[in-house]
């Protein structure tokens, strides 16, 4: 995953913060071979009693759809804003109230997202016992100071 994504240059991250060296993600979760190796590490790492997986909107989706398949867990996606039409959902899928839930996200750099889409989540009722990051870019720190409890497939740090 780690070698088939890094790319190295000068890239603007999602944070705003600079770096020369930049994961692609799509670069492991478009390739079916990738993508099953990374969903069977993720699947190791959901927290126990699992009932429901949810992943914020985005490229995570991928990767929540073949957890999904490979755990046969059903699967919630957080938008980053409520729908505009139809059902005006935030929340898209059903969560039972209670539900033992883990978040995953691709690459985490600050965290914010997966934290925002953790709150969210929890609000519908869900109560989010982990997030398993893919790859972890220093997220991981921001999310266990806010009270979470973070796995990660890879971790690898701005600047390495």
């Amino acid at each position: 995953m780690v070698e088939a994504s890094e790319l190295h240059g000068e890239f603007v991250l999602s944070s705003g913060a600079t770096s020369n060296v930049y994961f692609d993600k799509f670069r492991f979760l478009t390739v079916p071979d990738l993508l099953a190796e990374v969903a069977a590490a993720t699947a190791g790492l959901l927290a126990p009693g699992t009932e429901l997986l949810g992943a914020p909107e985005g490229a995570a989706m991928l990767l929540v759809a073949a957890v999904s398949l490979r755990t046969g867990l059903p699967v919630t996606i957080v938008r980053k804003q409520p729908k505009a039409y139809g059902t005006r959902a935030q929340v898209e899928g059903v969560v039972p109230p209670g539900a033992a839930t883990t978040l995953l996200e691709d690459v985490s750099t600050t965290g914010h997202q997966v934290r925002a889409a953790a709150e969210v989540l929890t609000e519908a009722g869900a109560e989010v016992r982990r997030i398993v990051l893919a790859l972890d870019r220093g997220g991981a720190d921001h999310l266990r100071e806010a009270g979470y409890e973070v796995e990660a497939v890879a971790v690898l740090r701005p600047g390495s």
